[in-house]
């Protein structure tokens, strides 16, 4: 009895490796593909490759991964001295930002034919990640760079305290929603061709996620609820609760670019009433003219930190 146990243990362990590893007697001859300075890609292979094969344009195609159709145009190749790195040279400067597929047909490689190779080319994924966080967070701010969300913006920018307690709620609200989005848009939508109903699905998401938190925050922290009033229950028709599912679906986002997407969104947002409070407490104290107090000099403000948020713009960290 335990031989045969230990045979089918033996047996389980096998697939597992073979499903795991795959079932691919040869090795993966190109290992891995880069981009390299702005308009140029670099395939490293598993061994030596035929020069004159590299040499021939028309045994690659590049082209950018959403638009499998449209063949960007090559410059010129060229191999390293011992043969196991290609660089291709794009002709016009390439957008890193989208991942990019590489085609090597007939492979020539120490006299064999290793057939047709297709890899993705994306950036470095970290770096990918924090430029979306970073990009909503400050760069593409939502509301100095896109003017979203500007009535509960304005309406709970007086103080440092409600401001700060209202873009730490805000940013529960926009996470929870947009990886809920995210993940019927995934599993429900695309799959059952219900995309044209996105908009009705994200807005009913978005309220289930703020009535949730409004029982929550009732209940536990009275005094920040009664000091939010009417503006929690404004976070559903605020435009950034939205603007994020229908981005990260536009831009078929997964689940860590969505979730980085959210969470740059909502802490830009928090970045910005806490700015925004800041001057309108210091205002308080300030001699401004009587026809400006209250909203008009906070328009002047806001207009003054869209022109400061606009020396990010263009700004590429990764």
């Amino acid at each position: 009895m335990k031989k045969e146990v230990t045979a089918l243990m033996a047996i389980a362990v096998a697939m597992a490796v073979m499903i795991i590893g795959g079932c691919e007697n040869a090795p993966r001859f190109v290992k891995k593909a880069d981009f390299k300075a702005n308009n140029a890609i670099v395939l490293t292979f598993a061994g030596p490759v035929d020069a004159n094969w590299a040499a021939d344009h028309a045994n690659f195609t590049v082209n950018e991964k959403p638009d499998p159709d449209i063949l960007l145009e090559i410059e010129r190749t060229w191999l390293s001295s011992d043969h196991t790195q290609l660089t291709i040279v794009l002709t016009d400067p390439l957008n890193t930002d989208q991942p990019h597929q590489v085609a090597a047909k007939e492979i020539l490689a120490q006299g064999r034919n290793l057939g047709t190779r297709t890899v993705t080319v994306v950036k470095f994924y970290l770096g990918h990640l924090l430029g979306i966080f970073l990009g909503a967070l400050v760069i593409q701010n939502f509301v100095f760079s896109k003017y979203l969300g500007l009535c509960v913006f304005f309406g709970t920018s007086q103080k440092k305290s409600t401001a700060v307690g209202m873009g730490i709620t805000f940013t529960i609200v926009i996470v929870f929603a947009s990886l809920m989005s995210w993940f019927l848009y995934q599993f429900v939508l695309t799959p059952y061709r219900l995309d044209y109903l996105q908009i009705i699905v994200f807005i009913g998401l978005v309220s289930l996620t703020v009535q949730a938190v409004d029982t929550i925050l009732r209940k536990i922290n009275p005094a920040l609820f009664k000091a939010f009033g009417v503006y929690l229950v404004l976070v559903i028709a605020n435009c950034i609760v939205i603007a994020v599912p229908l981005i990260l679906a536009d831009n078929a986002f997964n689940m860590l670019e969505s979730l980085m997407l959210a969470l740059g969104a909502g802490l830009g947002f928090l970045l910005a009433l806490f700015l925004m409070s800041s001057v309108r407490e210091r205002l308080e104290f300030a001699n401004v003219p009587g026809s400006y107090r209250g909203l008009p000099i906070a328009f002047i403000v806001a207009g003054l930190f869209a022109l400061s948020f606009m020396g990010f713009s263009g700004m590429s960290i990764f």
